[in-house]
């Protein structure tokens, strides 16, 4: 008779490909609970009972885990404690500051250094002007990132630690590499491209020096108690086509998952848009495991494409998100998922492709999760 696992054994033992009771189900869903606001409406709210069912209302989102006997994916989301921290000293002619307004939800962060002031403009979250606008904008924020330095926060991994108990492992997501840091946080898309056209010394100077930064950052995660590591890089095929992924990603990845398996780390990365032109390059990828992988109807690959394309490695999700709101049956929803269950056994760590909608049917992640407990993974 097989032991029952813990949902950390089982999460463990996937990335270790040894024997698994049961497939581990870690559905993303700080997006649907803070969507809809349910960290302080009660139980009894009518309005919310019409659209969620009454068993999730009142309850913390370790709470609505435990309910789905599912396991937590990264400790900042589930938990609210932050594992890193990228921390900017401020000193004598370097100063940081943030204006609200004048939209709603509008913040405005200006970096006020001796070598110049950049600004970045975020409206709901999401970035409507980035820092680095012109080239010589690059040396101001190099400036920044010579006074940043990045730690690891031992005393709150042991709290999450201690709060996640066998429920999980606790994990992070961290910086992204310098392409994406680039083309995600810094400039924007068509000014990264626009700039490696026009300015490619300076521009791949400065992503060696965001390389050599980043150094630092993978000596401290190396160093820490991390078992599994996620690359949130958020891969797109329309913004890393083929040519930037080949040259600007796959050796700092061959390079930094290298460094993290000689330390006994298991890493995967987060690849959650377009992929039809990277499907060739997935099975090569150093990973353990790639996350989010987001296939039909909301991606342009299909399952069976996915499924040829990774090769032996481990799949995180692949329940396209899109199939959680109302407009899919739950007919369509089981059968979908049954399938994915079936094809990527027991190699997989189930969950959402890539976080469940606010407008979400939670009904489907009971179904998920009463699939899970009844599949065979072998």
């Amino acid at each position: 008779m097989t032991n029952i696992l813990t949902l950390r054994e089982r999460f463990l033992n996937t990335f270790a490909r040894k024997r698994i009771d049961r497939i581990v189900f870690s559905p993303r869903l700080y997006y649907w609970y803070f969507g809809n606001k349910l960290y302080f409406r009660p139980k009894k709210d009518k309005k919310c009972q019409r659209r969620i069912p009454p068993q999730f209302l009142g309850r913390s989102q370790l709470k609505i885990y435990d309910y789905l006997e599912a396991s937590p994916r990264y400790t900042l989301e589930s938990l609210y404690i932050p594992l890193i921290w990228p921390r900017i000293k401020i000193k004598k002619g370097f100063y940081i500051t943030v204006k609200r307004g004048p939209r709603p939800n509008e913040t405005t962060t200006y970096y006020k250094t001796p070598l110049g002031i950049i600004r970045q403009v975020k409206s709901g979250g999401h970035r409507t002007e980035y820092f680095i606008k012109k080239i010589r904008d690059l040396k101001v924020m190099k400036y920044v990132l010579e006074n940043t330095k990045f730690h690891f926060l031992y005393p709150l991994y042991k709290i999450a630690e201690k709060k996640l108990g066998d429920r999980g492992v606790p994990s992070t997501y961290f910086l992204h590499s310098p392409y994406m840091k680039l083309v995600i946080d810094y400039m924007g898309f068509s000014n990264t491209i626009i700039s490696l056209r026009r300015y490619r010394s300076e521009m791949e100077n400065f992503m060696k020096y965001m390389e050599e930064w980043d150094d630092k950052m993978f000596d401290v995660l190396e160093k820490s108690p991390l078992k599994i590591i996620n690359f949130g890089e958020n891969i797109d095929a329309n913004l890393s086509p083929p040519p930037y992924f080949e040259k600007y990603l796959i050796p700092y990845y061959e390079k930094r998952v290298k460094q993290f398996h000689r330390a006994g780390k298991y890493c995967h990365i987060h690849m959650d848009g377009s992929l039809k032109d990277l499907l060739p390059y997935l099975d090569d990828l150093p990973f353990d495991g790639l996350e989010a992988l987001t296939p039909r109807p909301q991606g342009d690959v299909t399952l069976e494409e996915l499924q040829d394309a990774i090769g032996n490695k481990i799949l995180l999700d692949g329940i396209p998100s899109v199939i959680f709101l109302p407009q899919y049956s739950l007919k369509y929803f089981r059968e979908y998922a049954q399938k994915v269950l079936e094809m990527f056994s027991p190699r997989l760590i189930l969950g959402i492709s890539d976080e469940m909608p606010p407008n979400g049917d939670m009904r489907k992640i009971e179904v998920l999760s009463n699939l899970v407990k009844k599949f065979e993974p072998y």
